[in-house]
């Protein structure tokens, strides 16, 4: 029973996670274009979330999902539900969407909603939701109008606040720059896993807390010793002479002359 279990969990949840990702499929775009198809990628973070916004004064609450039953109205993406009595008005499809992505929003419609019943010559609703970049971690829907005072191409109008839609602005560090933090974070680990050891498991005090000091200490000398006889050891070499032929031994002690046979005897 156990090893049953151990292999049905990650195959629900590997069926689960390709299920959620692909919920915007469940959108019919009425053209079919790829580019449009793109835009509804975009809203993937969105999907399968209940967005309900209302307008002071009515007594009406809107009910929005991404690709999903909204109201758990068959195929209705967005629907009009009255306070009173939890009448459910369908004002658009998701199967008869349509898409256009902006560089940092995406302009989503729903078509084939409930007719209207004595203006806009009676037409179908549709819906308009303009989904634009917010750097805010909540998500925020709204009701911003409804067209419907003429007689044709009426529409409601919302808006939903997401970073969903917001541009991927790329890193400006270099191959250079991540190596040198790499670099600085495992320095920062040796010293500081270093010297914590040394103390508390080795019991070393002082300058004995570095860790490694012994060897540190050596390369420090060889570097020292190194950049003496580079740097430093030309000043104590004695200079060329400056005329040929004249040699740098000292001379030797010259003999002294005498000249007692020149003197009067």
């Amino acid at each position: 029973m156990m090893l049953s279990l151990r292999i049905i969990t990650p195959l629900f949840v590997l069926l689960a996670g390709v299920q959620a990702e692909f919920l915007t499929k469940n959108c019919k775009l009425i053209s079919g274009s790829d580019s449009e198809q793109n835009a509804l990628n975009l809203l993937e973070p969105l999907t399968n979330q209940n967005f309900t916004a209302e307008r002071p004064g009515e007594g009406y609450l809107y009910i929005f999902q991404v690709c999903g039953d909204a109201g758990g109205m068959k195929d209705a993406g967005l629907v009009q539900q009255e306070k009173k009595d939890g009448k459910l008005v369908r004002i658009g499809n998701y199967n008869q969407t349509r898409a256009i992505r902006g560089s940092d929003w995406v302009l989503l419609f729903y078509e084939g909603g409930d007719k209207y019943d004595s203006h806009c010559s009676q037409e179908p609703r549709r819906a308009m939701i303009m989904i634009s970049c917010s750097t805010s971690a909540k998500n925020a829907f709204s009701v911003v109008l409804e067209d419907n005072q003429k007689e044709q191409d009426c529409y409601y109008l919302f808006e939903l606040d997401s970073n969903a839609v917001c541009p991927v602005i790329p890193s400006k560090l270099s191959a250079g720059s991540i190596i040198l933090i790499i670099v600085f974070c495992c320095l920062a680990v040796y010293l500081t896993g270093g010297f914590l050891y040394q103390r508390l498991v080795v019991g070393a005090k002082g300058v004995e807390q570095f860790p490694n000091y012994a060897f540190w200490s050596e390369i420090g000398n060889l570097s020292a010793d190194g950049c003496n006889f580079v740097c430093r050891s030309r000043g104590n070499r004695e200079e060329a002479p400056t005329y040929r032929g004249v040699g740098t031994e000292p001379l030797g002690e010259e003999q002294e002359e005498r000249d007692d046979h020149l003197l009067p005897m």
